[in-house]
């Protein structure tokens, strides 16, 4: 990694001192703050950033956007759905600043990377104030210093692709906590917007990673999730000779009692080496997100995804040799441009063959700025409807038996939250990211406890503790 990819201490100084000038200028105001993510786990890990900034400055956090003073949406730009919601939220917006005026609003996240989307917010939203992207996360004291004293709307999608160490967080309640890794993506996927809003991958430094899980264990997290874009090709730009199988390794040796995860793995960086790593560090979680996205070759090779479905196929029989009862999920795209009948058969096929734990499904939706948006695509929607109604019938059948197995099986669980019903009511997590729904005498969240599984559905089991 280059000196210029880590932002200076300087730089970073600066931002502390408009945290400083804010908190300043709101001082005995009591100002509230109320953010919404949409999107990705990243963009979870930002928001706390954010949220870390503002309490810093002075704000206080709220659930109820009503009583904000300042409100802020971090959005996603993977599929078009996501933006739609973003700005109906946004359009619904303009009531609130008509009653009241002093209100800040503003936009930040991946959405807001795309100059097609700058321009309809300022054309077509007044209403937002300030707007910033994701190279300019790191900037947003001096940003809402700006909007808090300029007249004028406060628009910044500049930046290069950097990393800054060392700003505050405000994570939510419970004992799960998001650890970023690295930033970015170089791997440009066809369909996939990410490359072009989030720039290139930067990997952090390993002793940074190891000092935040450090906080975070003795903050009494317990569930620690690893993210970036692609973890498997981290540490390829520091220039240390360290990997993604070497950082499990050295964040394993942590004192604690806790579970890494992480999230996402990319097939064509996923190698023996990190399983070997994952199998023999106690404290990383026998589960696997690894996105296979199409069983066909030939659509494969139009995504840009650089493997095969018999390496997939590979990776899985490696993996499971090492961990035998390993959790395993997965992304498919259903009707990208130019899938035929026989290309999904050859999807459906890998599905029944490999028996997934838990499957993420999307119909293909096209995103401007994309090579596959210009694809053609002679499959009708009726027919792209009809092969995923199949994928969701055959994987309900595989889940519907996978989960059956468990019956009677006591296990180790992470108590995380609380459930709707009064029979079992607590939820939890196994270590392979199973749903549990939990009964029992003492429970508490953010506990490890014994349970035996005592019935199953397609979407929970259920346990009693012991």
């Amino acid at each position: 990694m280059s000196e210029s990819a880590i932002v200076s201490q300087e730089e970073l100084q600066n931002q502390f001192t408009y945290m400083d000038a804010v908190a300043e200028l709101i001082r005995g105001r009591h100002l509230r703050a109320y953010t919404h993510t949409f999107g990705c786990q990243q963009n979870e890990a930002d928001t706390e950033r954010i949220r870390g900034m503002l309490h810093e400055m002075g704000y206080e956090m709220t659930e109820e956007i009503d009583k904000a003073d300042f409100i802020l949406y971090n959005t996603c730009a993977v599929r078009e759905h996501a933006e739609d919601r973003a700005f109906g939220n946004i359009g619904a917006l303009s009531h609130l600043k008509k009653q009241r005026p002093d209100v800040i609003i503003a936009l930040c996240g991946c959405m807001v990377q795309q100059e097609k989307n700058v321009e309809k917010i300022k054309k077509s939203y007044p209403q937002v104030k300030l707007l910033f992207g994701t190279h300019a996360l790191w900037r947003f004291p001096s940003l809402l210093y700006r909007a808090l004293t300029e007249k004028k709307r406060i628009f910044d999608i500049g930046g290069v692709d950097d990393i800054a160490e060392g700003l505050p967080v405000l994570r939510g309640h419970g004992p799960k906590a998001w650890l970023s890794i690295m930033y970015g993506c170089n791997n440009f996927c066809t369909y996939c917007i990410v490359p072009y809003v989030r720039g290139r991958e930067r990997s952090r430094r390993p002793e940074e990673i190891e000092k935040e899980l450090r906080e975070l264990v003795a903050a009494g997290y317990k569930e620690i999730t690893l993210l970036g874009q692609n973890v498997n090709s981290y540490g390829k730009d520091l220039g240390l000779d360290v990997d993604f199988a070497d950082l499990l390794r050295r964040l394993n040796a942590v004192p604690g009692d806790f579970w890494l995860r992480f999230m996402t793995s990319h097939p064509k960086d996923a190698s023996p080496r990190l399983f070997d790593a994952m199998a023999d560090c106690k404290k990383v979680a026998k589960q696997l997100h690894l996105p296979f996205q199409s069983g066909s070759d030939e659509i494969l090779r139009r995504m840009n995804r650089r493997y095969t479905a018999e390496s997939y196929r590979a990776l899985i029989v490696d993996a499971r040799r090492k961990m035998p009862g390993i959790t395993l999920s997965s992304d498919i795209i259903v009707g990208f441009p130019g899938e035929t009948e026989a290309d999904f058969e050859q999807t459906l096929a890998l599905v029944q063959d490999i028996q997934f734990d838990l499957l993420f499904t999307f119909l293909y939706s096209p995103r401007s700025g994309t090579p596959a948006a210009t694809y053609e695509d002679p499959a009708t929607p009726q027919q792209k409807q009809a092969w995923f109604e199949r994928l969701l019938q055959a994987q309900d059948a595989i889940v519907a038996q996978r989960q059956a197995a468990y019956q009677g099986r006591t296990m180790r669980l992470l108590v995380d939250g609380t459930a709707k019903g009064p029979d079992y009511p607590f939820t939890a997590r196994t270590e392979g990211n199973l749903l549990v729904c939990v009964r029992g005498e003492n429970i508490k969240i953010g506990d490890f406890i014994e349970a035996t599984i005592e019935k199953t559905s397609l979407r929970c089991l259920f346990a009693v503790k012991q």
